[in-house]
């Protein structure tokens, strides 16, 4: 009988497992000024939900790639309801997220920070990546 038989598979396992230390993670994440929030609103609680993520703006959008994709809860927020805000160095912008598959992650995330990439890559499961647009109001080109 192989050792692994009755255990999830390994990109399960793995979900299970970042997530978990993300849960704690984001927890101090989300009270440092400087980090980017994204807030979505929670699609059964109805509360705003706050999210640390990394991203660029990039004219009147602002770009993210989600690890774990359609399975990421924001992802399944945004698909209930997709007014969001955004806390870019410590200003909050109000937008519309778009999650669009067809964009291809990979090639997001080179234009994407550095630091915020590699920790996407490598948190990532398999082939779960799943770029997000949020269209920001009030936002002109800069």
């Amino acid at each position: 009988m192989s050792p692994n038989a009755g255990k999830p598979p390994f990109a399960e396992r793995k979900y299970r497992a970042v997530t978990a230390v993300q849960r704690r993670l984001n927890a101090v994440l989300r009270r440092l000024p400087a980090q980017t929030l994204l807030e979505t609103t929670g699609r059964v609680s109805g509360l705003p939900r706050r999210t640390p993520v990394g991203g660029r703006l990039a004219g009147d959008s602002f770009w993210l790639v989600s690890e774990f994709g359609e399975r990421s809860q924001y992802v399944r927020n945004i698909r209930a309801d997709p007014r969001v805000r955004v806390r870019v160095r410590g200003r909050w912008y109000t937008g519309t997220a778009h999650p669009l598959p067809d964009d291809d992650p990979v090639a997001r995330l080179r234009r994407l920070p550095r630091f915020n990439s590699l920790a996407v890559r490598a948190m990532g499961v398999g082939t779960g990546l799943l770029s997000v647009r949020v269209d920001l109001e009030g936002r002109g080109s800069r």
